[in-house]
């Protein structure tokens, strides 16, 4: 009877730990199951040099949807980025999308800086201004070859 009750105690603590565990790894993976409520929008750069899948949306420092996916148009030889905003997001149709960079070498993230005209980007729509990603490689070579001359 002793051995039973060690047994299924143990058990119990391995599901709770297990469940814990779970848990944990999906709130910090960013899975967002149970949210639905937000609406999609893409954006065109010409160089996004670092951005990544899952990576932050930003209007003034504040989280406000992430990037969903990354395409390449092949036509245009740009990149279509497509991303998932907050429902209250409301964004000008001349509102500006550029890549930044937290920090010095931190990760890129996309900020969008809101515009002043009333009409609206509706979901499914396409943010016009966009300013692409600076690569710190490509400005040190061209400080570089420049000094030389």
């Amino acid at each position: 009877m002793k051995k039973s009750t060690l047994e299924l105690t143990v058990g119990a603590f391995m599901i709770i730990g297990l469940v814990c565990f779970s848990y944990l790894a999906v709130i910090v993976g960013g899975v967002d199951w149970f949210n639905d409520e937000s609406y999609r929008v893409k954006a065109r750069f010409n160089s996004i040099s670092g951005l990544k899948q899952g990576a932050v949306v930003e209007i003034a420092g504040v989280k406000v949807g992430k990037v969903e996916n990354i395409d390449l148009d092949n036509g245009e030889y740009e990149a279509v980025v497509e991303l998932s905003l907050q429902n209250g997001v409301q964004l000008q149709e001349d509102s500006i999308a550029s890549i930044r960079t937290a920090g010095i070498i931190g990760d890129r993230f996309v900020n969008i800086k809101p515009g002043g005209l009333e009409d609206l980007i509706e979901p499914g729509g396409m943010i016009v201004e966009t300013e692409s990603a600076i690569s710190l490689e490509e400005l040190i070579s061209k400080y570089i070859f420049e000094s030389e001359n």
